[in-house]
């Protein structure tokens, strides 16, 4: 018996719960240091606009409306996803701490996946409030109320718990009897299940739950939304109405393609061909952090809107300091 399953808590003949994993992800990468010192760099731009973007938010009352609420969860939920896994990457990797306890595996598996849920769901609600704003702009204010926004935020987050807490409490069930190094740089659902010695067929069902909730769902119901605000703009004579309609919508689509490209390319080359690990490792893990850095960039931090509060912001602040 290996010194694996000798430090596995054996809770009777054929059930074995192991103390710990190993993490095995950036191996044998050279000059890995280097993507260690970029990953650190957008972590901290990371924390740093998404911060101050809260912070504009929450300060300046004139942003206080609807639109502005999904952007400030959008913004929570990339400082909290991106916080839940960096600092651990470096952690393992950086510091070479590899093993991780099995219930520390579970919870770092459940907030990647829970973050990734909301912000996913969180680029649907935008779409949905652009939906209505170009569709119906007369009832637009009286659908879109803070109280609406606010219920409909409620609920991705509550969903998304329920689902991603069921994904990680399914591993529980599983008997680790073999191999504990989980080929991923953090305790990914996919390569953890997939060593376990017993059924694991309610895992591979969850995980297709999972695809489909987090990638597939979303992404088909912000296609709808566009091929709608399509046709609503076909209808409209004025080309240079048209061209300003469709303008206010460029910046979401480019965080949608920022997010689900990566996604659904990573995920659809694995299962259709062979990837180094090593080149989906690396690919994974700017999947999972870029979207986050450059989603307060692309969609807030340049809006004419959020400009003139950050400048009025910055005025009252002078004001009271002289």
């Amino acid at each position: 018996m290996g010194p694996e399953v000798k430090a596995a808590t054996i809770l009777n003949t054929t059930f074995v719960r192991p103390a710990k994993f190993y993490l095995n992800g950036f191996s044998n990468i050279p000059n890995v240091k280097y993507f260690y010192c970029f990953l650190c760099f957008i972590y901290i731009m990371t924390v740093v606009g998404n911060s101050f973007l809260i912070a504009v938010i929450y300060l300046v009352k004139t942003l206080h409306t609807p639109k502005y609420m999904i952007v400030f969860s959008l913004a929570l939920t990339d400082l909290c996803g991106s916080t839940a896994l960096i600092p651990k990457v470096f952690d393992t990797f950086l510091f070479d701490r590899r093993e991780i306890v099995y219930e520390a595996c579970l919870s770092y598996m459940f907030f990647v996946w829970f973050f990734a849920s909301v912000q996913s769901w969180t680029l649907v609600t935008m779409a949905y409030d652009r939906f209505l704003a170009i569709c119906f702009p007369l009832r637009y204010h009286r659908i879109v109320t803070k109280p609406v926004i606010a219920g409909v935020m409620v609920l991705e987050w509550l969903v998304s718990l329920a689902v991603i807490g069921c994904m990680a409490g399914l591993i529980d069930r599983l008997s680790f009897c073999g191999s504990l190094e989980i080929q991923s740089f953090y305790c990914d659902h996919g390569p953890l299940y997939r060593l376990a010695c017993n059924d694991r067929y309610l895992n591979y069902i969850m995980a297709f739950v999972v695809v489909f909730m987090v990638i597939c769902i979303p992404l088909i119901l912000i296609v709808l939304t566009y091929i709608c605000i399509c046709i609503a703009l076909s209808r409209i004579a004025s080309g240079v109405e048209r061209w300003k309609a469709l303008k206010t919508c460029t910046s979401h689509l480019i965080l949608v393609a920022i997010f689900f490209l990566p996604l659904m390319g990573t995920n659809l080359a694995v299962l259709t061909s062979y990837i180094h690990p090593n080149a989906r490792i690396l690919n994974s893990t700017l999947t999972h952090t870029l979207p986050s850095l450059l989603n307060p960039i692309i969609y807030s931090l340049k809006t004419e809107e959020v400009l003139k509060s950050i400048r009025k912001l910055c005025k009252n602040i002078r004001l009271r300091n002289i």
